[in-house]
């Protein structure tokens, strides 16, 4: 069984099931089944969760990508910062880049001023941390390779739709 076939179904769709899976890919169940428990237990599979559209609820919410210039550690490098900026309950991913910044964080909070005074009391305090840039998402249209934004059918200017 192909392990890149498993993982890409998997992301595609968490929700499919082991038979499903069995089906499609053209194995056996239990073979399935027991491939998907070795991935979790090696750490491949690290969960499964929903995306949601966030903008079609009441709920409010504001998500942020914050570039973060850092200072590395003599001894562990980008991964003492890394780790802090993690561990918090706002903090949604953080990514070691290439480029003009070191850390790029996602965060998520209830306002833009939550996030703003997120980044100013707990992220620019880190030790280490040199300079920081907010980029407020006004808008997805698409995330996690699901298109959010369906309302909108785009047309380049030769006109013809981009969404088929």
């Amino acid at each position: 069984m192909a392990m890149e076939q498993v993982l890409e179904l998997l992301q595609d769709n968490a929700k499919l099931t082991t038979a499903q899976l069995a089906v499609m890919l053209g194995e056996k169940e239990e073979d399935v089944a027991a491939a998907i428990k070795q991935y979790e237990k090696d750490g491949v599979l690290k969960g499964y969760h929903a995306l949601v559209n966030w903008e079609r609820t009441d709920i409010h919410r504001a998500t942020a990508l914050i570039e973060l210039r850092v200072t590395p550690k003599k001894d562990t490098g980008f991964d003492e910062i890394a780790g802090r900026v993690m561990n918090f309950p706002e903090v949604e991913s953080v990514y070691l880049m290439s480029g003009g910044y070191d850390l790029a964080v996602t965060v998520t909070g209830k306002t833009m001023s939550d996030i703003a005074m997120f980044v100013a009391k707990r992220l620019a305090t880190i030790d280490g941390v040199l300079s920081t840039a907010t980029h407020f998402v006004l808008t997805k249209y698409k995330d996690g390779g699901v298109i959010f934004a369906s309302d909108y059918e785009e047309i380049d200017e030769r006109g013809s739709n981009l969404c088929d």
